[in-house]
């Protein structure tokens, strides 16, 4: 088996088709494999998983959950499951666009066997009206390393493609994390080069229905930073300069990012007081030096200097472009 593409869903009733149907509109010369790992779904997920396997019974491996087990656990489960020699990562809720990425980054891992993983670019698409439309990562294409990795997860999960012997297994302490895909990365980066290709290839749903992105900005600070220091005491403390600094800017980052969410809800309570005291503690926690925030930022300054007249601006843009 070539390729194992390792698929974990839950309550995906509304994705899990476009999910799958992006993967046998694969075009490849290999033989592959999509494992499904269900996770005891309360929706139809499992129904519309087991409708596939009947149309495709040498392609698709169901995995299903006689209980909830929760994301990691159902990782680590599908991941023991998968025979191929690669291991392509795709959840539930997202979705590839281009029919030639597989073959692309199999054709590239099997001529740089420097590399231990590659990944593209991917189109973001925000369900919950909180952020714009965006393309991940921003880095310029080409070579990384662990080091690179652990500064920040710039992999997105719907993107990878590791060699599958790199992670014969994930370690005891994974199966209490919230964050599972930045992990894995770096347990396969400690033995090659991370190739990161031009080219958008997916795309990653968020909606509310999200288990990383329903959590709070400081909660998910909270989770990165617990996963970190599991990882540099697994990695026997050799990158722990580097994992110190990704955890001290990620607490920033949840500080900077909960003050904003204070903003927003004064903000729509028609509060200026409110919403200026909030803009005032991002600064103090340096939200400025966090540029996915500075926007957001900057609508809410406007709003406390002008407020209803920057509103009634704000409409009126609105309206032109629809």
């Amino acid at each position: 088996m070539k390729l194992s593409v390792m698929m974990i869903t839950y309550n995906h009733e509304r994705f899990i088709a476009n999910a799958i149907e992006s993967v046998l509109a694969q075009r490849v010369n290999f033989d592959y494999e999509i494992v499904i790992g269900e996770d005891c779904s309360t929706d139809r997920t499992r129904a519309i998983i087991m409708d596939f396997h009947r149309r495709y019974p040498g392609r698709i491996v169901p995995l299903m959950r006689d209980q909830n087990i929760g994301p990691a656990r159902n990782s680590e489960a599908t991941l023991l499951a998968c025979r191929g020699q690669y291991l392509a990562l795709l959840e539930g809720d997202d979705y590839w666009t281009c029919r030639e990425k597989l073959e692309r980054q199999v054709n590239f891992l099997d001529t740089h066997p420097g590399s231990s993983m590659c990944c593209h670019r991917v189109q973001f698409l925000d369900e919950t009206g909180f952020a714009e439309a965006a393309v991940f990562p921003s880095l310029p294409a080409g070579s990384y390393t662990i080091d690179d990795l652990l500064k920040n997860n710039f992999v997105a999960t719907c993107s990878a493609v590791l060699r599958r012997n790199l992670v014969p297994a994930l370690p005891p302490w994974f199966r209490e994390m919230k964050l599972g895909d930045w992990p894995m990365f770096a347990l396969a980066a400690r033995y090659g080069t991370i190739e990161l290709m031009d080219e958008v290839m997916s795309v990653h749903r968020i909606h509310q229905g999200g288990v990383w992105s329903s959590l709070s900005s400081m909660s998910r600070s909270h989770e990165t930073a617990r996963m970190l220091k599991a990882l540099d005491k697994y990695l026997d403390f050799q990158y722990t300069n580097t994992i110190r600094r990704t955890i001290s800017r990620q607490c920033q980052h949840g500080i900077a990012h909960s003050y904003l969410g204070m903003a927003s809800i004064a903000r729509q309570a028609g509060n200026r007081i409110e919403t200026a005291k909030h803009l005032a503690g991002y600064l103090r926690s340096g939200g400025l030096k966090v540029p996915s925030s500075r926007r957001a930022f900057a609508s809410f300054a406007a709003y406390t200097l002008f407020g209803s007249w920057y509103e009634s601006i704000r409409k009126a843009r609105r309206a032109s472009r629809s």
